[in-house]
């Protein structure tokens, strides 16, 4: 009995210190801002997926080049998530508020459309990060582009292996090139360009919608050229951030300012039919602890 009454009594010790200290944490993350306000955003969040945990393969972006030549990327085993992520592309209406309201460049669509509903498109990398950025001082939540791992993690069975499937002389990088072109040629999607409505390409298993569309989407990764060992290790990697690359129907780089990719700017093989993006939302600092406190 004197036993437990002493471990009662030190449990109880505990307690006091404990609720102490989440409380001047919380006091501290109010001052800082944060906790959840209570206050309406200015702009509504878009819909979202939360794509679950897993590990997953997925093949890493770059030129890779071996023994002098081209080479396809090293494969690479990674763990994600859980993420939150966009379900559909930013919608058109959606960025012209933030065009209207300054925080964003004008769009130069490849098909214009009075439709505010369908797919924002016409959108250079630098229009994505200002919309991010936009969103995320509207909402008080952290929007940002997903890398390309990310892109392909949230993709699941939609994400298309880039790697070159024919069988070429690897010493003849304009060789590699045209077997590149055909290849991603043949899986343009008809008719043409046209952006379609929201759901128009369907759903993956995790529920993202319109994945490997006729949109390509931008990503936050730098276009870089990657040389290996003769073991196959990497040997040195050198990053170019003016470019960056775009996920869709297959992997190309961009540059950061290209709204049509019609026009060229560094793509490799067909030219992206569309350039849009989705966005990722990050949890806050305390929002863990603060889901936590309201169960």
């Amino acid at each position: 009995m004197h036993a437990a009454t002493e471990k009662r009594e030190s449990l109880a010790g505990l307690m006091l210190p404990a609720a102490l200290l989440v409380g001047f944490g919380l006091f501290g993350a109010a001052q800082l801002d944060l906790l959840p306000s209570g206050r309406a955003p200015a702009v509504t969040p878009p819909d979202t997926v939360v794509v679950e945990a897993r590990t997953f393969q997925h093949r890493l972006p770059g030129d890779f080049q071996q023994h002098g030549a081209p080479v396809n990327g090293t494969v690479v085993e990674e763990a994600f998530g859980p993420v939150e992520v966009m379900r559909r592309q930013v919608t058109a209406g959606d960025y012209l508020r933030c065009v209207a309201d300054g925080g964003c460049e004008t769009p130069r669509p490849a098909v214009r459309s009075d439709d505010p509903a369908l797919p924002a498109t016409g959108i250079s990398y630098n229009g994505a990060t200002s919309y991010a950025e936009w969103l995320s001082e509207a909402t008080g939540q952290t929007w940002r582009l997903p890398t390309v791992a990310e892109w392909i993690f949230i993709a699941g069975d939609r994400a298309v292996d880039h790697a070159l499937e024919a069988e070429i002389d690897t010493a003849n990088p304009a060789e590699r090139w045209l077997a590149q072109y055909e290849q991603e040629a043949g899986r343009a999607i008809r008719p043409e360009a046209i952006p379609q409505p929201g759901g128009a390409f369907g759903a993956n298993r995790h529920g993202v919608e319109d994945l490997a569309g006729n949109i390509w989407e931008w990503t936050a990764t730098c276009a870089n050229r990657t040389t290996l060992d003769a073991n196959g290790r990497v040997a040195s990697v050198v990053e170019s951030c003016g470019i960056r690359y775009l996920e869709g129907r297959h992997l190309t780089p961009m540059n950061v300012f290209v709204q049509d990719a019609r026009g060229g700017g560094c793509s490799v093989g067909a030219p992206p039919d569309n350039l849009s993006f989705r966005l990722m939302r990050d949890p806050e600092p305390m929002e863990s602890l603060w889901d936590w406190l309201a169960l």
